[in-house]
């Protein structure tokens, strides 16, 4: 199993999405920004390493939020989210498509990727 982050970042009753690009897998679901674990990094350095790579903006991670684990056809992975807080804008996309400010009331309207359904679920309880 692969243990993967995703950042929660709220704002005015928004939470941050971001489309995956035409050549990754899953393409074109939305998702909470982050990535796989390296050996020898925590989940939250990596949620910090992984949001300076796909979007050059530097956060604090916060509590931990929720997990997922989610059995894809080639791989299964364990996907643990952190609130994340940063007073930077958002303007550069490495990774991906699209990125949204989307109302957490709305997020599940969103085709997220399936490992992220359940995170979105917990999220809509805040």
């Amino acid at each position: 199993m692969i243990n993967v982050t995703a950042a929660i970042i709220l704002k005015d009753g928004k939470v941050f999405i971001a489309k995956r690009s035409a050549s990754s897998s899953l393409p074109y679901k939305w998702e909470f920004p982050g990535g796989k674990v390296e050996v020898g990094e925590t989940p939250e350095d990596c949620l910090a390493r992984e949001l300076l790579e796909e979007f050059d903006i530097f956060a604090t991670i916060g509590e931990f939020i929720a997990e997922s684990i989610y059995h894809y056809q080639r791989r299964s992975i364990r996907l643990i989210a952190f609130r994340v807080y940063t007073d930077q804008e958002i303007k550069t996309m490495n990774a991906h498509d699209d990125v949204r400010w989307v109302p957490i009331e709305n997020l599940l309207d969103y085709d997220l990727a399936p490992a992220d359904v359940p995170i979105a679920r917990e999220i809509s309880q805040i």
